[in-house]
């Protein structure tokens, strides 16, 4: 007589960094899916912050200020990391090494080096790491992407990536931010970076970029605003904009189909009704009513993204946000950079080991590299 498995055992679960995305997303990330999930450890330098977490979160929940310990003592199946960008790297090859699938923050790396570093320990661990792109797993985006995806909105002709937030001077006194070696870049990676990861998975990929960047009003290494053009595989073309320098915020993806504008407005996260369909005249109204949004709403959100890598995890599969599929994405940024301080049009694969955009994202540019502005 055979015995149905019973579903699977709770995962393991440890964070890294506990300061504020930690708390206000990962945590009820966690709580959310309790029944899947246990948040044995937390770990971070500051032990003050530290243990306001652990007040927060738990008491039976360790706390460590070392990784290495953390690992070494708890043996965790899931790592999931909020500390600043420049320790990502390391701290992500840690945990695989362990053992432990990763879901970080973005940007996994400060550079296409550094991914790739992170995919050889991947592949000697066998276990994964994969990026917090949480826009994609929002119902309206599944469903946006099925309809692009399935040809049924026509072939993609024209659209528009726009991240325009609004920083302050106050913010980029944070010591960390606005260098190369601890942010990897300004809005181009560290902001605008989650709404064209959502074009490209909407869109497939990209062929060529032409961009610019500048520093128009903070004083950083990186720039605070970058613009670009892009030709997609399938022919498609597109704008995107980068902007701290935008006293009204918004995020918006607009696309142009043969059959249809699909466009999504929002801010930090959307629901289906950030999602607007506006048909062709040609199109008849049956049609139309057929690309009305699900009837579950799942908003964007750390939630659905832990969702999805928690089923990757039960089946042993690679989970969505990660490998290629995510490098694609910082590729992308390279190769906006690469495109912006040379001046020239950059193709899709041409950045590589021995190409100085590989290495960091400012290329050693001399107009933009760290040395220069010292």
């Amino acid at each position: 007589m055979s015995v149905s498995p019973g579903p699977p055992a709770r995962r393991r679960v440890a964070v890294v960094g506990t300061g504020a995305i930690v708390g206000d997303s990962h945590l009820p990330a966690l709580r959310a899916h309790s029944d899947r999930v246990e948040l044995v450890a937390a770990v971070d330098v500051d032990r003050e912050r530290l243990d306001a977490f652990r007040a927060s979160a738990g008491e039976r929940v360790a706390g460590y200020t070392s990784v290495d310990a953390m690992l070494d003592a708890e043996r965790p199946d899931l790592v999931l990391i909020g500390t600043p960008p420049s320790l990502h790297r390391d701290q992500t090859v840690a945990a695989l090494k362990a053992g432990a699938w990763v879901l970080c923050e973005k940007p996994l790396t400060l550079s296409l080096a550094e991914y790739d570093a992170i995919a050889a320990a991947e592949e000697a661990s066998g276990a994964y790491a994969a990026v917090v792109f949480q826009h994609r797993y929002g119902s309206g985006a599944v469903h946006a992407r099925q309809l692009i995806t399935s040809g049924e909105l026509g072939a993609p002709l024209v659209a528009h990536c726009q991240t325009t937030w609004h920083r302050d001077a106050a913010y980029y006194g944070v010591p960390w931010r606005g260098k190369w070696a601890s942010e990897g870049g300004g809005p181009t990676m560290g902001h605008g970076i989650h709404q064209y990861d959502l074009m490209l998975h909407l869109l497939g990929e990209w062929e060529e970029i032409r961009a610019m960047a500048a520093r128009l009003v903070h004083d950083t290494e990186s720039e605070d605003v970058s613009t670009a053009l892009v030709r997609f595989r399938s022919g498609a073309l597109a704008t995107v904009v980068n902007s701290v320098l935008s006293p009204h915020e918004v995020s918006r993806i607009r696309i142009d189909c043969a059959d249809a504008t699909v466009e999504l407005t929002h801010l930090y996260g959307h629901a289906n009704d950030s999602w607007v369909y506006t048909p062709a005249p040609h199109v008849a109204c049956e049609r139309a009513t057929a690309w009305r949004t699900p009837a579950e709403d799942v908003p964007s959100s750390h939630t659905a993204q832990l969702g999805a890598l928690l089923d990757a995890y039960d089946t042993g599969t690679r989970p969505p946000g990660s490998g290629p599929d995510a490098r694609a994405t910082l590729e992308f940024a390279a190769a906006l950079y690469k495109a912006a301080f040379t001046g020239r049009s950059v193709r899709a694969g041409e950045i590589g080991p021995g190409d100085p955009f590989y290495e960091a994202m400012h290329g050693e540019h001399p107009d933009w590299a760290p040395k220069e502005r010292a």
